[in-house]
């Protein structure tokens, strides 16, 4: 699936993201199970809000990681693989 700037990402009904103490990690959690997030992941994840669009999303992490030189093709990515493990739907701009 092609990620464009302008689509709202947003969690799947009964999916969620979360601190999961015995893990050490976060995960992501849902009716079947859990998938645990490195770093990168739940980065991006923690600004899923259901609200903002997907280049909102790329230039906060920008700033927040401004050594990275442009993570906008990562992020595009990872939203990519995310959209098809089921763990987020997007939304298109009213």
């Amino acid at each position: 699936m092609e990620i464009h700037d302008q689509q709202i990402p947003a969690f799947r009904r009964g999916y969620r993201l979360q601190w999961e103490q015995a893990q050490d990690c976060h995960v992501i959690l849902y009716p079947e199970g859990m998938a645990k997030l490195n770093e990168s992941a739940t980065a991006i994840l923690q600004l899923v809000d259901g609200v903002r669009p997907v280049a909102a999303l790329i230039a906060e992490l920008d700033a927040r990681f401004p050594d990275a030189g442009g993570v906008g093709d990562d992020v595009k990515e990872f939203f990519g693989q995310a959209f098809e493990q089921k763990w987020i739907v997007f939304r298109e701009p009213a």
